[in-house]
C-alpha cells in the first residue's frame, strides 16, 4: 500500500513541477456521449402521474402529468386526487415518450454550488466525477474552478450541447486564470482580468481573502459586469478580510466557514493561534480552525444577531459545504462509508491516505480531542446558519468532493442531510439545492433562473426516485437506504435514484452507477487487485 502511494505521490508531482503545463497531467475530458448513453430530448416527453416537490418550497403534489418538449417544461397538470383512478381524458396527450411515474417523486435537478471535477493523480478521467453527479441527481455543477481554464470552457460547450454525459456546468474562476498578461497584483490589472474573463465566457469569480484594494476591485468589476463571487476567506489573508468586509465590499455569497467566525471574535482582532502554528501544516490548519468556537460573541448576542441581519439585508448567500469537513468529527466514519469500496477509486484512495504534502490528507495523528473541538465548532457553526436562515438568509448546497474521503455525489446528499441538522426543513433543503442555487447564480446577471424549480419555461433538469425523500434523504444516496421488510423479516436496500433528467433526456441512474463501478474494478485490475476486493485500509 504504501509503496503505491508513494508512486501515485510522484507521479503528481512530477505532472504539477517538473513536466510540461499540459504534457499528461491535464484531465482527460469525458468521452463522446454514446447511442446508449442518455433517451432523447424528445419531441414531446410526458411524465405521467407523478407526485411533484417542485423546489419553490410548496409542499408536495400529486398525481401530476408533465409535458416535455424539445428540453423544456411546457406544462404542470394535476391530474387527480391520490387513491383515485385517473381520469384519461384530463391528460395530456400526443407523446412521442412516455414515464409511467406512478408513485414515483420528481424534484428539480440538484445544483453542486461547489464542484471540482478532479483530475491527476485522484480521478484522471472527468467521466468518472460527472457520471457519479447524474446518478445522485446533480444537474449542474458550480466550478470553483471546475479545472484547468481551457478545458473547463470547451467541458462547458460540449456539456450544453449535449454532447457528453454530464452536468451543465457554471464557470466560475479564480483572478489570473486563463491570461497571460502578468500577475493580478494591482487595482487596475483586477479589473482587466475580470473584463477579460468575461468576454471569454467567464460567469463569476471564486476569491480568497486578498489585499483589500484588490478584492475590492475585483468584486465591484464583477458587479458591473453581471457575475457572480464567493470566496475561500483563508488563514493567511483573513486578518484583513473577513466575511463581514467581503460582504461590504459587495461579494454576493461565500463558501465553507473562513472569515465568518472571525468576524465574530469576542477578545482578539486576529486568532489567538498556538505559538508554534504553521500554516503548511495541515493538521495545525485544519485542528486551529476548530478552536475558534469559543472564542466568538455567543449565539444571540447583540453582536451574532447584528452579522446575520447584515448578511441578510445585503441578500448574501452562504455555501457552508459542511460535507467535505464532517470528517473532522468523524474520521472513521468518513474513511469507512459503505460505498468506497465499490465506487472510489484506488487513486483516490492513494490521495486520502495521510501525507504532509497532499491538502487534505492531513490525517498525521488525528484524534478524540481534535474531534471533539470540531463537534462543538459544528454545534456553532450550524446555530449560526439556523439563526440566519430563519432570518430569511438564503443557504444553498454544495460539496468540494474530491477530498478528505468524500466522493462525487455521495458528499453531496450527505450535505443535504447536513442543512436537515441544520434545523432545515427537508422541503426548505431540497429548496437550498435547487431555487436557492439557481438564485444565487443568475441574480448577479439580473436574470430569472432557466433551472432550479419545476415549472413551466424552465429546462426539463429533473430527478425521479421511487422513495419519499422527504421522509428519508438517505434514500437519494446511490447505495440507497436501509430498510426491514416486515413480510420477509428481512433488510433491503430501498431508494437511489431511478432517473435523472438533464435538457429532457432522460438517464438511468442506476446504469451511471454501474458504469463508475465498472471505472473502479478495470482500476483495481491494472493495479493487480482483485476486482471485487475492498480498498486497503490502514
Amino acid at each position: 500500500m504504501l509503496a503505491k502511494v508513494f508512486l501515485t505521490r510522484v507521479l503528481f508531482f512530477a505532472a504539477a513541477f517538473l513536466l510540461p503545463a499540459g504534457l499528461w497531467a491535464q484531465p482527460v475530458p469525458a468521452p463522446d456521449r454514446g447511442p446508449d448513453e442518455g433517451e432523447g430530448p424528445f419531441e414531446r416527453l410526458i411524465i405521467r402521474g407523478a407526485t411533484v416537490i417542485d423546489g419553490t418550497g410548496a409542499p408536495p403534489y400529486g398525481p401530476t402529468d408533465i409535458v416535455i418538449e424539445d428540453g423544456r417544461i411546457v406544462e404542470v397538470r394535476t391530474v387527480g386526487y391520490p387513491g383515485v383512478p385517473i381520469d384519461e381524458e384530463g391528460r395530456p396527450d400526443g407523446a412521442t415518450r412516455e414515464i409511467d411515474a406512478d408513485g414515483m417523486y420528481v424534484l428539480p435537478g440538484f445544483i453542486d454550488m461547489h464542484a471540482h471535477a478532479g483530475g491527476p493523480p485522484k480521478n484522471p478521467e472527468w467521466e468518472y466525477a460527472y457520471k457519479l453527479w447524474l446518478a445522485h441527481g446533480i444537474t449542474t455543477v458550480r466550478g470553483v474552478n471546475l479545472g484547468p481554464f481551457e478545458l473547463t470552457r470547451d467541458e462547458q460547450e460540449r456539456s450544453a450541447r449535449n454532447e457528453i454525459v454530464a452536468p451543465r456546468v457554471v464557470n466560475y474562476q479564480r483572478p489570473g486564470s486563463g491570461w497571460d498578461r502578468g500577475s493580478v497584483d494591482a487595482p487596475e490589472s483586477a479589473r482587466d482580468w475580470v473584463r477579460w474573463a468575461h468576454e471569454a465566457g467567464v460567469e463569476g469569480i471564486k476569491l480568497n481573502a486578498l489585499e483589500p484594494r484588490i478584492m475590492e476591485a475585483l468584486i465591484d468589476e464583477a458587479n458591473e459586469q453581471g457575475m457572480g463571487t464567493t470566496a475561500h476567506l483563508q488563514q493567511t489573508g483573513v486578518a484583513r478580510m473577513n466575511a463581514r468586509d467581503a460582504a461590504q465590499l459587495g461579494m454576493t455569497g461565500m463558501t465553507h466557514f473562513y472569515g465568518l467566525f472571525e468576524a465574530l471574535l469576542r477578545d482578539h482582532r486576529v486568532q489567538p493561534y498556538r505559538l508554534d502554528y504553521n500554516y503548511q501544516n495541515e493538521q495545525h490548519r485544519f485542528a486551529g480552525v476548530a478552536e475558534l468556537w469559543n472564542m466568538i460573541y455567543e449565539p444571540g448576542s447583540e453582536e451574532w444577531n447584528a452579522l446575520v441581519h447584515e448578511f441578510v439585508e445585503r441578500d448574501f448567500f452562504i455555501n457552508p459545504t459542511m460535507t467535505i469537513y464532517d470528517a473532522n468529527r468523524d474520521f472513521m466514519r468518513a474513511r469507512e462509508s459503505e460505498w468506497h469500496d465499490t465506487y472510489t477509486l484506488p487513486s483516490m484512495w492513494d490521495f486520502y491516505y495521510p501525507d504532509r504534502e497532499a491538502h487534505g490528507s492531513y490525517w498525521f495523528y488525528w484524534g478524540t480531542e481534535e474531534e471533539a473541538e470540531w463537534r462543538a465548532f459544528y454545534r456553532r457553526w450550524m446555530e449560526f446558519l439556523n439563526d440566519f436562515h430563519r432570518a430569511g438568509g438564503r443557504l444553498t448546497a454544495g460539496s468540494d468532493a474530491g477530498f478528505i474521503y468524500k466522493n462525487y455525489g455521495f458528499g453531496y446528499i450527505e450535505e443535504l442531510e447536513l442543512l436537515r441538522e441544520v434545523g432545515l426543513h427537508p422541503i426548505e433543503v431540497i429548496q437550498a439545492a435547487t431555487l436557492n442555487a439557481a438564485q444565487e447564480i443568475w441574480e448577479p446577471r439580473g436574470e430569472v433562473p432557466p433551472i432550479g424549480t419545476i415549472e413551466p419555461g424552465k429546462y426539463a433538469d429533473m430527478i425521479l426516485i421511487e422513495e419519499n425523500p422527504l421522509e428519508n434523504l438517505k434514500v437519494l444516496y446511490g447505495t440507497g437506504a436501509v430498510k426491514l421488510d416486515d413480510e420477509t423479516r428481512e433488510a433491503v436496500r430501498v431508494g437511489g435514484i431511478r432517473y435523472t433528467i438533464k435538457d429532457g433526456i432522460i438517464y438511468d441512474a442506476g446504469q451511471l452507477l454501474e458504469d463508475v463501478a465498472e471505472m473502479v474494478r478495470q482500476q483495481k485490475i491494472e493495479r493487480g487487485m482483485d476486482p471485487g476486493a475492498p480498498l486497503p485500509r490502514y
